[in-house]
């Protein structure tokens, strides 16, 4: 599980990311609960072709937004 805000830096993540591949693990990118509308983990994760995401159940705006971002870059035609 990968909490970008929690890990410390874009880099310390492309790290981690890197670390797991090598080791054959899957990663699921997440948020903190009571995060803010900024739907930025959406696009991290598509970008870093996260196996899973984990937001929660889209019952808030936080929540909402991100869900709503993955739909967005789906009928871009980019997943």
């Amino acid at each position: 599980m990968i909490k970008p805000n929690q890990v410390g830096t874009i880099s310390e993540v492309l790290s981690l990311i890197d670390l797991a591949k090598k080791n054959k693990l899957s990663y699921i990118f997440s948020d903190r609960s009571g995060e803010t509308n900024d739907a930025f983990v959406a696009d991290f994760a598509v970008a870093m072709q996260a196996d899973f995401v984990k937001f929660g159940a889209p019952c808030r705006g936080e929540r909402v937004a991100k869900y709503n971002r993955l739909w967005e870059i789906e009928k871009e035609g980019i997943i």
